[in-house]
């Protein structure tokens, strides 16, 4: 791609993704330039940490020219962080945004002199190049657009399709950082994200682009489009079960353990298991939507439950949780109540079915209860 020029900045030092998500290895801001025969656009701003690294690259990517257009899919601040700095450089630069955007500029104290509207089928001409823009509402903010261009067939994807981590990482891991970035990030609008993939279906699609990741081309940029038809619909990924667990003295994990090997024996197919205080909650998120089973073991808490769980449900909640089936298991030693708070949190959870019977433990798992939860896999497990 001759005429289009990767211009984003690796944010090694950012340890948390919206000061929540862990980044053992950084983000990456992604920025395009595309130098057409008589215009130019620039894709996208970076966020303001890296503003001064990005206006040098964009510059040099230039080589002389002076871009148009900005073109702003996104007003996510790691997006639109720099956009201020690139206007008073290039104050004749045009942006081009959806209508919420503009509505957003505002709120974020961004002055566009400038700005134009976009909408869904609207094109811009650079000459030998053309940019179509794409509505893509609630992916994963309401003034999102993607832009593909046909001639490199290039579709420029906003914060669909990215994933954690720094540009040059090892190419090996975008499934497994992209699904936490997914479920995570953009879990919640799969409804959005299928009538986008649905809007792509008769685009020839070379390269995917996304905000956040390399691009994505080949064999991998397939599987990407495979795995997001299935994301998006809340479909399984993984035939498996996730054991995840919030334990107090670890007798709760140690019930939980033991339910995790009965399982593997059972055939249950890939079993996972997750401790929800020490754990990267992200992931554990990221496992429960790639698996179509799951398994709670919880402490009682005050009168309701451990605080790691209740945290995780709420997520869950809050990303869309739904077409699973869950099992559970209680810890209390005198008046055992996680059971039914996590019913009442799964309520909300559309499609969700919670197996019979429940495991209550009080204190430490007995060896007669071993056939309990081996009644509780068999019910998890069924067809």
């Amino acid at each position: 791609m001759k005429n289009i020029k990767y211009v984003g900045c690796d944010d090694a030092d950012l340890d948390l993704f919206e000061s929540q998500y862990a980044l053992p290895d950084g983000m990456c801001y992604n920025s395009y330039v595309v130098l057409g025969e008589k215009q130019v656009a620039v894709m996208d701003a970076v966020d303001a940490r890296c503003a001064h690294e990005w206006l040098n690259k964009v510059s040099e990517a230039l080589d002389g020219r002076t871009p148009d257009y900005l073109v702003c899919h996104h007003m996510e601040p790691d997006h639109s962080g720099a956009m201020a700095l690139f206007l008073t450089k290039y104050p004749q630069a045009q942006v081009l945004c959806s209508k919420q955007a503009v509505v957003m500029m505002q709120q974020f104290g961004i002055e566009g002199k400038n700005v134009q509207i976009v909408t869904e089928g609207q094109s811009l001409d650079l000459g030998d190049l053309t940019l179509q823009f794409i509505a893509a509402p609630m992916i994963h903010w309401p003034e999102v657009l993607m832009t593909y261009c046909a001639e490199e067939q290039v579709l420029f994807s906003a914060d669909a399709f990215g994933k954690f981590g720094v540009y040059h990482a090892d190419e090996d891991d975008w499934t497994c950082e992209a699904r936490r970035y997914y479920f995570n990030i953009v879990g919640k609008y799969g409804v959005a994200v299928t009538n986008v993939l649905k809007k792509l279906a008769d685009k020839e699609i070379k390269t995917i682009a996304p905000l956040h990741g390399y691009m994505l081309e080949g064999e991998q940029k397939d599987e990407a489009l495979r795995l997001y038809k299935i994301w998006s619909a809340y479909g399984v990924e993984t035939e498996g079960v996730l054991v995840a667990y919030a334990s107090i003295h670890g007798n709760t994990a140690k019930a939980a353990q033991q339910l995790a090997e009965i399982l593997k024996a059972k055939g249950a197919g890939k079993v996972a298991i997750t401790d929800l205080s020490r754990d990267d909650m992200a992931e554990a998120i990221e496992d429960a939507f790639r698996m179509n089973r799951l398994a709670l073991c919880c402490a009682t808490y005050d009168g309701d439950i451990f605080p790691a769980m209740h945290m995780f449900l709420h997520k869950l909640r809050l990303k869309g949780y739904q077409n699973r089936r869950v099992a559970l298991v209680e810890n209390g030693s005198w008046a055992p109540q996680a059971v039914r708070v996590m019913k009442e949190m799964l309520v909300g959870c559309k499609n969700v079915e919670i197996v019979e019977p429940t495991v209550t433990i009080r204190g430490s798992l007995k060896s007669e209860q071993t056939a309990e939860l081996e009644t509780l896999a068999d019910a998890l497990l069924a067809k």
